[in-house]
């Protein structure tokens, strides 16, 4: 039942996981395993609240600093952001050091506005696991909020060296290369990204826009009407990539661009 519950998380069926993990539960009350689901499912289903007390008992029960790291999460989600940053605080202090809690540490702060404290928490946390892609991530997206390309830039590139084969590091240069209007090269590196994830819906959208920016009008609007194929949720982004670029289109009424991108 625990792993028809963690395939249903993966799966995106976050019912079925909470449902399946509950059970778990309800027959072992210390499965920090099942708690950690059922957390992950009703976070996603945005119901922190409820995912408050299951964790606060497996974290009393045990040190498992993904449980604490789930709790501060949980928190955050509730609104209780002062006591998610407590906590999150308590489990960064942990050794070794556990970087998904330094993730969601910063996470938590740059949603309160905090980036200065956020950067400085994702620089502690490589100054610990140098090598750590994902915290490299974070802290050139974080650089970027204070438009502070050049740092996320030079951040970017050595990810890209160090891990090729990391897609969300050629997206994020590419919205770098973009910023800096250098629509070439963010269009190859939107390439490679696609060469690895062909379904990337918003990456193709990036790809489109830098097309429509360099005057290639029909590989452009070809690339956005293959990223909102099947994918309504994309409306908004390819009217945005058609309406703002230099050589895009002007539409009066929304249902004109939607016929257009869907034609």
């Amino acid at each position: 039942m625990l792993e028809r519950a963690a395939l249903a998380l993966r799966m995106r069926q976050f019912a079925e996981a909470e449902q399946l993990a509950a059970e778990v539960l309800m027959a072992s009350r210390t499965d920090t395993a099942a708690a950690s689901i059922l957390a992950r499912a009703l976070i996603a289903q945005n119901r922190g609240v409820e995912a408050i007390a299951p964790l606060e008992k497996a974290a009393r029960r045990s040190s498992d600093v993904s449980i604490e790291t789930l709790l501060g999460a949980a928190l955050g989600s509730a609104g209780r952001r002062a006591e998610a940053v407590e906590q999150l605080r308590r489990t960064t202090a942990r050794r070794p050091p556990f970087t998904p809690a330094f993730q969601e540490l910063a996470g938590q702060l740059a949603k309160a506005g905090r980036i200065d404290e956020a950067i400085a928490v994702v620089e502690s946390g490589l100054a610990l696991v140098p090598e750590t892609i994902d915290l490299q991530l974070d802290l050139a997206r974080l650089h970027l909020h204070h438009n502070a390309r050049g740092k996320a830039r030079e951040i970017l590139l050595k990810a890209r060296e160090a891990a090729p084969g990391r897609p969300e590091i050629l997206t994020a240069l590419a919205r770098v290369l973009v910023l800096d209007g250098e629509y070439a090269a963010a269009a190859e590196a939107c390439r490679h990204a696609l060469g690895l994830r062909p379904d990337d819906a918003m990456t193709r959208a990036d790809l489109a826009a830098c097309l429509l920016e360099m005057g290639e009008r029909d590989a452009g609007e070809a690339h956005l009407r293959s990223a909102l194929r099947n994918r309504p949720e994309m409306l908004g982004r390819t009217t945005y990539a058609l309406a703002t670029s230099s050589h895009g289109r002007f539409f009066f009424r929304p249902s004109a661009v939607a016929k257009f991108l869907q034609g």
